[in-house]
């Protein structure tokens, strides 16, 4: 990931857009992420990724 958080991409969850930067309150964003392309898929990463996490808690029990 590059070191420029700053200038990367968020996912505003509030209004549904992608930003470049810090533009909105970070309660308001997800990220950051390296393209806006992949800051458009933020909520179907997000989903995969809890789906991950919880697979392997369960995995753990």
């Amino acid at each position: 990931m590059a070191e420029d958080v700053e200038h990367m991409f968020w996912y505003n969850l509030h209004t549904g857009e992608v930003e470049q930067g810090f533009e909105s309150p970070s309660v308001d964003r997800v990220g950051p992420f390296e393209t806006r392309a992949e800051a458009e898929r933020a909520l179907e990463i997000l989903r995969a990724n809890s789906a991950k996490w919880a697979e392997e808690e369960a995995a753990e029990e």
